[in-house]
């Protein structure tokens, strides 16, 4: 499908929803300034299966200690039909219902996104009809929900989804969404792995209700020392950051270029990842956690740690506290 008709087609599917898009025009706009991604839950292949399943009272203590926002991702593409329609399994919806109402109940924003789709990335072709299926019944699923649930089209596009063919399939998806959610705030990020790197290839719609996304994780050596799933990482065991300047000005160095990139295009930005292994040496940690959220903090840029009581954690599931360190570099009790 081409863009120009997509853009057609999205100018009349905002012009017959214009009624609706009016009568949510007082609406505030959720806030998404202090986030964390209940990761390693429901992005695993069954929740659980990666050691967490979510519990009412993450979402109580989430609030409590002064987050705004979760992000929840899902691996729809493993609970859904392998042949149209496609159909989600209606025991997994309810069970992600149950954690949209535990963030709306405590006031947070809740940013459901469609996470480790490792299909769509290798074999975008095959299955660009199965995603845009997907979006289409979670869209239809929660059109009645309040501004607070936030849509995120995909996390971290990759590898063979190009950014040429990522741009191609957001303009469908938003499309789709579009069809039952006109005003909803939906979260796009670009391809590579949604770096800031990217940002210059991503090529969107003149919708009003998007946010673009990108994640931070540099320098990489440091952020994923030891880190399982990352080949050859134990050989950065021990790697620090020290707070030197030079390493200041790399970080905000990047921060700048991704607003640079925000200005010229009119977009909002939000950091929806960041974060630093926990086999890290935790001063190291804590001083780099402090300096990303500050000097997001500082351009304006809202964020979402990642994350919340896994490998990377701000909060012990054992204990069921926080890293009280973790938690104040983040959000520093004077804030």
């Amino acid at each position: 499908m081409s863009k120009a008709f997509v853009c057609i087609a999205l100018l009349a599917v905002i012009a017959l929803n214009a009624g609706c898009a009016i009568l949510r025009s007082n609406q505030a706009a959720p806030k998404m300034t202090r986030g964390v991604n209940l990761g390693n839950a429901l992005e695993a292949p069954t929740e659980g299966e990666w050691g967490v399943i979510l519990e009412e009272r993450y979402f109580r203590e989430i609030a409590r200690a002064g987050f705004d926002t979760v992000r929840v991702p899902v691996r729809w593409s493993a609970h859904a039909g392998a042949e149209p329609p496609y159909t989600i399994d209606p025991v997994f919806m309810e069970r992600i219902d149950w954690v949209v109402d535990q963030a709306l109940r405590r006031g947070l924003t809740i940013v459901l996104n469609m996470h480790h789709y490792e299909e769509l990335a290798t074999e975008p072709d095959g299955h660009c009809e199965r995603f845009l299926s997907l979006w289409r019944q979670i869209a239809e699923h929660y059109r009645s929900y309040p501004p607070r649930l936030v849509f995120e089209l995909l996390n971290e596009p990759n590898s063979a989804l190009t950014a040429n063919k990522w741009n191609d399939l957001l303009f469908d998806a938003l499309l789709v969404v579009r069809q039952s959610n006109p005003t909803r705030l939906v979260v796009v990020g670009p391809a590579r792995w949604n770096t800031i790197e990217a940002l210059g290839e991503l090529d969107l719609p003149d919708d009003p209700n998007l946010i673009v996304t990108f994640h931070y994780y540099q320098p990489f050596e440091f952020t994923h020392q030891g880190a399982e799933w990352v080949t050859g990482s134990d050989a950065w065991l021990g790697a620090t950051w020290d707070g030197m300047q030079v390493e200041q000005d790399i970080l905000r160095g990047d921060l700048d270029r991704a607003l640079t990139w925000a200005q010229k295009h009119d977009r909002p930005l939000w950091l929806g990842e960041f974060g630093a292994y926990e086999k890290a040496p935790l001063d190291s940690r804590l001083r780099w956690t402090s300096f990303v959220a500050r000097e997001a903090e500082a351009r304006g840029i809202g964020w979402c740690y990642w994350e919340f009581c896994a490998g990377f954690g701000v909060y012990d599931r054992e204990t069921h506290t926080w890293r009280q360190s973790l938690l104040e570099a983040l959000i520093p009790p004077d804030k």
